[in-house]
Order: C-alpha cells, then sequence, then structure tokens
C-alpha cells in the first residue's frame, strides 16, 4: 500500500496537475505562460483592426494570429485529454470560453472568398477571438469568489431587476401624461420608460428632458431614488461574497474528473460532478 502511494503519477495526470492546478511551480509557469499569450493575442486581433494599417502588417499578424490559435488548440486538447470526464469540462463556462477562443478563426478560414454580405459574417466571427479575454477570469483568485456571489444572488437580483422594471413602467407613463401633451419629446410611453430607465441609472444622456414644473420635479424625485437604487444590487452581492470569501473560502484545487476549480482543501468529493477528489503529489 505504501509503495502504490509513493508510485509517480503518469504523463495524463502530471499533465492534469500542470494545466488545471495552480498551486505546483509548473502550473504556475504554465498560468502565467498563458496569460501573456492571451494577452498578446487579444492585441494583436486589435490591431489588425486598426484603419490605416500598412498592408505589409497584414499577413505576418495573420500569421502570428494563426500560431496562437494553434496554441490555444492544443491546450484545449490537453485539457480535454488529461480529464476523466472531458465532456464535463466542455459545457462547463471556462470549457465555452475556451472554444470560444479557437473557433472563430478556423470558421473563418472556410470563407475566404464569400460575398461582402457574407464577409459581415466572417468578420462578427473574428472578432469573437476578443473573448480570449475571459480566459483571464480563470487565473484570477478573486473572480470565482465573484462568479460564486454572483451565482449565489441570481435570484435576488432578477427580483429587483424586475422591480426596477415595473418602476420604470409606471414612471415612464406618469411622465408621459405630464409631459407628453406640451410638445416635448416624451411623445410615447415606450420614449418615455427610456427617459426613466437612463434617469434612474444616473446615466442621464440628456436628450430628452422635462419642460414642466411638474415634470422637473419628478424628474429631481427619480434621480434621488436612483441613487438609493444603485445600492441595492451591490449589496445583495456583497453579502454572498462575504458568506462565500469566508475563513473556509476555497482554494484553487481543481477536480481530476471534470476540472472544476474552488474546492476546499479538506474536500472529499468534487462539488460538481461528486467525484472522487485523490490527492495527487507531482
Amino acid at each position: 500500500m505504501a509503495e502504490a502511494d509513493t508510485k509517480p503519477p503518469d504523463l495524463r495526470e502530471r499533465v492534469r496537475i500542470i494545466i488545471h492546478e495552480a498551486d505546483t511551480p509548473a502550473g504556475k509557469f504554465f498560468d502565467v505562460s498563458l496569460i501573456l499569450a492571451i494577452l498578446a493575442s487579444v492585441g494583436v486581433v486589435m490591431f489588425i483592426t486598426v484603419p490605416g494599417i500598412d498592408k505589409g502588417w497584414v499577413e505576418p499578424l495573420n500569421k502570428i494570429e494563426w500560431g496562437f490559435t494553434i496554441l490555444f488548440t492544443i491546450e484545449y486538447a490537453l485539457r480535454l485529454w488529461s480529464i476523466d470526464s472531458p465532456a464535463k469540462y466542455a459545457r462547463s463556462f471556462f470549457g465555452v470560453i475556451d472554444l470560444l477562443a479557437i473557433l472563430p478563426t478556423y470558421i473563418g478560414a472556410f470563407y475566404p472568398g464569400a460575398e461582402y454580405e457574407y464577409l459581415l459574417v466572417v468578420r462578427a466571427l473574428r472578432v469573437l477571438r476578443i473573448f480570449r479575454i475571459l480566459k483571464l477570469i480563470e487565473y484570477v483568485r478573486g473572480a470565482r469568489t465573484i462568479m460564486k456571489a454572483l451565482r449565489a444572488s441570481f435570484a435576488k437580483i432578477m427580483v429587483f431587476l424586475l422591480a426596477i422594471l415595473i418602476l420604470a413602467t409606471i414612471i415612464g407613463a406618469v411622465m408621459y401624461l405630464v409631459e407628453g401633451q406640451v410638445g416635448t419629446k416624451f411623445e410615447s410611453i415606450p420614449k418615455s420608460i427610456y427617459w426613466a430607465i437612463v434617469t434612474l441609472t444616473t446615466v442621464g444622456y440628456g436628450d430628452i428632458t422635462p419642460a414642466t414644473p411638474l415634470g422637473q420635479f419628478l424628474a429631481a424625485m427619480v434621480m434621488i431614488m436612483g441613487y438609493s437604487i444603485i445600492a441595492v444590487p451591490t449589496g445583495i452581492v456583497t453579502a454572498e461574497m462575504t458568506r462565500v470569501d469566508g475563513p473556509d473560502a476555497p482554494n484553487t484545487r481543481a477536480c481530476p474528473n471534470c476540472g472544476v476549480e474552488g474546492h476546499r482543501t479538506d474536500a472529499a468529493h468534487c462539488h460538481a460532478c461528486g467525484d472522487s477528489l485523490h490527492a495527487t503529489d507531482v
């Protein structure tokens, strides 16, 4: 039994530890290298879209972009190969982001000579490569706490947004009743609701403004109300973050079966798939 415990992990397990775990020197080096590659690839994508760029740069940048695409394809394949349930990881949030990082380039390669209207679709697919920046979330420890808090407070936030929508509808209808008959831009209830949403969120474009004293008084009340409303979702998420990021907050430990991270060091089973979190060492 002791001999089995000291047996070094096989190649597949070593790859899993390097790619999915961040607590080893090799894992940290891999994460830092991948972060730099993500930032560089996003920079290339943005630079290609700059108008007036020298045509001599286009071909080298496209080749560099293909190099990043191949690199991320290999990384994605290794992530799927190194865990026991690749389908679970492929359907996860980070699995979808990894796929979005490489898929647009391959799809765009099949339409090099399409008509103009189809080129617009290809351009949209190429712009989707900017989603590579979302891969950075996986390497920010605090982002896991925020995501857990957002998931936990999803129902409360949805109720809050529904209440805001009802409130904006009522305010818009009242403003249409007050301002809609005096030649102002409150020409319909939908447009008045648009004004109410802009005012409640304290954005204040200024494209629609009330002209009557009563309308201006109501607008002032809505503006003041907007400042108090902004604090509500912040308080909801903050309360969940305090609960999630407590003394027993999870670390970066990953499940060897599905690749999901965020398990406590004393956890025995994965919170996503239920598989055993057996201890592994490099």
